[in-house]
């Protein structure tokens, strides 16, 4: 099938079988929440079983198989579509065509959904609609999640990373039947499809249940020139402050990577990160955070696919300058060479133990390997892991020197505005 890939991990390590089908979008405001609506939409039922309820029963008959919407982000990249996860036949006596209903029902619930005069299910899209902005409004309940969303927005108001993967309250309100059948059956036709399989099945029986049950998938021409933009230079320093009512300050940091992502050495970029603020032994977790107690927390993470890093942290409204001056103190160290081969061992121990774990769970290998297919990138994670092993303190210094600060986002309380 054109524009569909199809990786499949072949293993006795796990007792169930997962399967996730994944259509890759150019994430934009104009089309997130429409993105992001579809495969709920399309999970209340399918043409066979129209309704939650006729669902549910041959999802039990199945072995209690699980088929879950689901929406992320890679780079720039927006990923809709579903994770199942089921029994692995291989460990059910008497049965041996598992695998293929599974997957059968996978693609029947994408490609066969319940339509009314040509249209999807309107009490459908409606009530799906309720629930995902009911999400969205959650998710910026949570303070620290939401100071990142803001961070983005404003760091990256003129790219699409700005844009969050659910899109907005206001985007979905205004989502009709008619436009999210018109764009459902657009992303059918034209979007990438990733695939993915964990489990015992070897590659050639997961590839014939996936062109049988998908062999009405329309296939148009894919969409020209998906990706993601890489920002190397910063500019000026935008710095930005809000007040909500909250009892405690989040102060978030935007950085880019800078050249160092004309060629990325993912292993130095997730190790220097793993020393600055990835890891329970980082220079800002002992240092800001522990020593000198300037933060509730504060921690970094690489978005490797969009070349950036964040830094999420929670203040005394009042620690504001010191706690964003410490933070910045932290990366100068890194820059000059101050880190000790006890961080650097600390600091590459953490990142292959959690490499590990990732070997050690169906849904974090579907992630990566989703990651490596967006990237064109070819190894797995023990080859990471490998690459891990080699890094030294040049390799994370030259990563900080390339780094740089982009946007400052500070969330204080309505209370302090009222003492002044």
């Amino acid at each position: 099938m054109p524009n569909v890939e199809l990786t499949c991990v072949t293993t006795d390590k796990f007792k169930t079988g997962y399967f996730s089908v994944n259509l890759l979008n150019q994430l934009s405001a104009k089309d997130a929440s429409k993105n992001a609506l579809i495969p709920s939409v399309l999970r209340r039922g399918c043409a066979k079983y129209p309704d939650m309820e006729s669902l549910a029963a041959a999802l039990n008959e199945l072995y209690g198989t699980t088929i879950e919407p689901v929406v992320r982000t890679k780079g720039e990249i927006q990923c809709s579509g579903f994770i199942t996860t089921f029994a692995d036949d291989k460990y059910l006596p008497g049965e041996n065509d598992l695998l293929e209903r599974v997957i059968g029902l996978t693609g029947e619930i994408l490609l066969a959904p319940v339509t009314r005069g040509g249209l999807l299910q309107a009490d459908y899209v409606n009530s799906e609609k309720e629930n995902l902005c009911d999400q969205i409004r959650s998710s910026l309940n949570d303070k620290r999640t939401y100071s990142l969303v803001r961070l983005k927005e404003i760091m990256c108001a003129e790219e699409a990373f700005g844009v969050d993967r659910l899109g907005t309250v206001a985007a979905t309100e205004k989502i009709t039947p008619i436009m999210l059948t018109k764009h459902y059956k657009k992303i059918l036709e034209n979007s990438e499809i990733q695939m993915f399989y964990c489990g015992t099945a070897d590659f050639s029986r997961v590839e014939t249940a996936v062109l049988h049950a998908f062999s009405i998938l329309p296939r148009g021409e894919a969409d020209a020139g998906i990706g993601t933009q890489i920002r190397l230079d910063c500019g000026e320093v935008k710095y930005h402050t809000e007040s909500l009512d909250v009892t405690q300050g989040k102060l978030a940091l935007g950085f880019r990577l800078g050249e160092t992502m004309y060629t990325p050495d993912y292993a130095a970029i997730t190790v220097f990160n793993a020393i600055f603020g990835g890891s329970v032994t980082s220079k800002l977790f002992l240092n800001v955070r522990e020593k000198l107690s300037l933060c509730y927390f504060a921690s970094s993470s690489i978005e490797k696919h969009k070349g950036v890093m964040l830094v999420s942290s929670g203040i005394e409204f009042d620690k504001y300058q010191e706690a964003l001056d410490e933070i910045l103190a932290q990366l100068s160290a890194i820059r000059s060479g101050d880190i000790t081969g006890q961080e650097l061992e600390g600091a590459k121990k953490y990142v292959i133990t959690t490499l590990k774990a990732s070997m050690d769970s169906a849904m974090a290998l579907d992630s990566f390997y989703l990651g490596q297919a967006v990237e064109g990138l070819d190894f797995g994670l023990e080859e990471f892991a490998a690459f891990v092993e080699r890094i030294s303190i040049e390799d994370a210094v030259a990563v900080a020197k390339s780094v740089c600060l982009d946007t400052v986002y500070f969330l204080k309380g309505n209370q302090e505005e009222a003492m002044k």
